[in-house]
């Protein structure tokens, strides 16, 4: 009998069960619901100076403090919802992030209102409204940013969004599929 062998991945996700599991099931896939791509923009912001990890490992955490990720409650927390938030230790109690999830999910809603998908809002930066697939042979490969990161990051800073810079927002194009970053030999790449 054989031993199965485990299937090629990208290094980043090392060995780490949670990591593995989310880059397997979740990052470089396309998502368009307006609720998960909330989700991942508040995460994402939320990890800006920290390791992806932790914020996986905060997730559920993060699930909690806003709401299931429901954007027009999160909209609605109060400076007292602000306060409560910073004693709470299943996430980053960064005072700063907590209130930009709070300004975000209102900008976010108002980009919702104009585009009438959020998904909508970030594929119209891309050449004929289509995904990237980049051609990836090693990870030093891989850009941290891109004219396209440049163009939204530039647009949601005007608009008021916080903690979403050009390096910030191709992390979220990578993890919800805009982009799609995993290297040619990884069982995940898009063919």
């Amino acid at each position: 009998m054989t031993e199965l062998q485990e299937p090629k991945r990208c290094p980043w996700c090392g060995d780490d069960p949670l990591y593995v599991r989310y880059h397997d099931e979740e990052w470089g896939r396309p998502v368009t619901d307006n609720r998960t791509l909330f989700e991942f923009l508040t995460l994402e912001s939320a990890q800006a100076g920290l390791a992806w990890i932790t914020i996986l490992r905060k997730r559920e955490g993060y699930r909690k403090a806003f709401l299931d990720f429901d954007y027009e409650a999160v909209a609605q927390m109060t400076e007292a919802d602000e306060e409560r938030l910073r004693t709470n230790d299943g996430i980053v109690k960064n005072r700063l992030k907590i209130h930009s999830a709070i300004v975000n999910a209102r900008l976010f809603i108002k980009i919702i209102e104009e585009y009438g998908t959020f998904y909508d809002y970030i594929i119209s930066f891309f050449p004929e409204r289509k995904r990237i697939v980049n051609r990836v042979d090693c990870m030093d490969s891989i850009p941290v940013s891109s004219p396209i990161s440049d163009a939204i990051s530039r647009d949601m800073k005007k608009r008021g969004f916080k903690f979403f810079g050009t390096t910030i927002c191709y992390a979220f194009l990578q993890a919800t599929g805009f982009i799609d970053d995993h290297l040619d030999s990884c069982h995940c790449k898009c063919r």
